[in-house]
């Protein structure tokens, strides 16, 4: 079975977004980030933070008496597994499951679905390529 944190809650995707866009950040330029969309106090910031921390999503390195925060996956990454939670609790694991549900509910088209498809087609197909290029250059 998929082993994965915490799912991130919407406030704390605001702040992870704030942490995503710059290499590292402290609180206050989190709550700066955040101002316009969610404001909050510096030490509402810094809870958000010390959750994601416990939650394994960030991480903190100390520069004086600041905290400074930077993230430990990429956001990619973080979607990713978010997905496959999705698919282990209600598809049984089934990503086909997933992709016909999004299909009819029309979150996916057709076409999306055919380029996908070919793009999968295309990479499967480059591991052969490379294993027979090999095998000319022994015989």
């Amino acid at each position: 079975m998929f082993s994965a944190k915490k799912p991130l809650t919407e406030i704390e995707h605001l702040v992870m977004e704030a942490v995503w866009q710059r290499e590292s950040v402290t609180a206050e330029d989190v709550r700066v980030a955040l101002a316009a969309r969610h404001p909050m106090k510096e030490s509402t910031v810094r809870t958000m933070l010390s959750r994601l921390e416990d939650k394994g999503y960030i991480q903190h390195r100390v520069d004086g008496r600041t905290n400074i925060y930077s993230s430990r996956e990429a956001p990619q990454n973080v979607a990713a597994k978010a997905v496959r939670q999705i698919i282990e609790r209600l598809c049984g694991g089934s990503v086909e499951q997933l992709l016909v549900g999004m299909v009819d509910n029309h979150v996916v088209d057709e076409q999306e679905l055919q380029r996908l498809a070919h793009r999968l087609a295309q990479r499967k197909g480059s591991p052969k390529k490379v294993e027979s290029a090999k095998k000319v250059r022994e015989d």
